[in-house]
């Protein structure tokens, strides 16, 4: 009888199995940190979300007054919408240093812990693109009208999917409906799936630097590394914090100031930047299904990555020409997000082109690299 009163709560039982007594490898890094990060920064995504929703009129004549009202309303809500708009920033952020490590390290190995991350990647990129449209300023209506019309080039159903997509002949009060819809749901379903892929890392077990499994070097997660992730935690909320509070405008662009205009185009369109390396794929290919193939090819490749693993060794570390390939990667990466603000202009356009050639090619020339390094060293 005693035994069934103090009988663990399952609930409690899964915390203390995930936080508490998991075995980790004892030389995992600062960059295994991230993990942490990202979670809190869905919390804080989801929490301010679902505060400014309670106030959203969906609507597409009073939507852009509606946010300057909202902001001006009282002194705490311009505070709320600038933790979510810096919050996505933050969080994606994390998830291409998150993403990146994979890479490096090789995560790929673990091949339903990977496809589901990319899978949460993909939904991340949907849900911060819907947002971005729903405050119905120039830049995000006119960046919804690009988008949405680069569906025309799905094959015979084309332009029924986007009118089904619009709710009518243009984007109108029912698009923004849709858009804010699905922008609230999708927040959960990551949640959902961010739980899935936690039970998958525990299943494999987690990777660390050297990529050597062992049961004999592991601590528990707590306090080892709960310290590090709580120390991690607190100095990126002080740095966030200083942002959202001193200078909340500084990603921003100057016409999310403009309300919507279907008649006047901007000069130039650019979405927020942790979509510029895509938006630069994107506009480097002239041909409009190729580049709609192109950008979409630019996340979707990372599924790739668990079938193209066929070396002795599972860590970059072991292929010095490798390590050289994945700081190129990062580089062009990098520069491919600077393009993507640059004007649709030479030299910009050249370099795209350039650039976005070298980021699919280390996707094939990675694995190959790996094989002839093995060859050459073996021998």
């Amino acid at each position: 009888m005693t035994n069934q009163i103090f009988k663990p709560n399952p609930i409690l039982k899964i915390v203390h199995s995930t936080l508490v007594s998991l075995p980790a490898p004892s030389n995992l890094s600062l960059i295994w940190n991230i993990g942490s990060l990202l979670f809190l920064c869905l919390i804080i995504q989801i929490f301010s979300g679902i505060l400014i929703a309670a106030t959203y009129t969906v609507s597409i004549d009073i939507r852009f007054s509606q946010t300057t009202l909202f902001i001006e309303r009282n002194s705490i809500n311009w505070l709320l919408r600038y933790t979510h708009a810096n919050g996505a920033s933050l969080f994606f952020l994390c998830l291409y240093v998150h993403t990146g490590r994979g890479i490096y390290y090789s995560s790929s190995s673990f091949h339903l812990t990977w496809i589901s991350g990319v899978t949460i990647l993909l939904l991340c990129i949907a849900t911060a693109f819907l947002g971005y449209v729903l405050p119905l300023n120039q830049i995000s209506f006119w960046g919804a009208s690009v988008i949405t019309n680069l569906f025309s080039e799905v094959p015979y159903i084309g332009p029924d999917l986007v009118q089904l997509i619009w709710g009518g002949a243009r984007i109108s009060t029912p698009t923004i409906t849709r858009f804010f819809d699905f922008h609230f749901i999708l927040p959960f379903v990551i949640l959902a799936l961010v739980i899935i892929h936690i039970t998958f890392l525990h299943i494999t077990g987690s990777s660390n630097p050297i990529g050597v499994s062992s049961n004999l070097d592991k601590i528990p997660f707590h306090p080892y590394f709960t310290i590090k992730d709580i120390i991690g935690i607190l100095i990126v909320l002080l740095a966030f914090s200083f942002i959202c509070l001193y200078t909340p405008l500084i990603l921003g662009d100057n016409e999310n100031f403009t309300p919507a205009n279907p008649s006047r185009t901007p000069h130039h369109i650019q979405p927020e930047w942790y979509f510029l390396f895509a938006y630069a794929i994107l506009r480097a290919v002239p041909n409009k299904l190729g580049g709609v193939i192109a950008l979409a090819g630019s996340i979707l490749i990372l599924y790739i990555l668990p079938f193209t693993r066929n070396t002795k060794f599972k860590r970059t570390i072991f292929y010095p020409p490798t390590k050289f390939l994945f700081w190129l990667f990062c580089v062009v990466t990098i520069l491919l997000t600077w393009l993507g603000i640059c004007p649709v202009e030479p030299p910009y356009i050249a370099l795209s082109q350039i650039f976005s050639v070298v980021y699919f090619s280390y996707f094939l020339a990675n694995p190959l690299i790996k094989k002839l390094w093995e060859l050459i060293y073996t021998t």
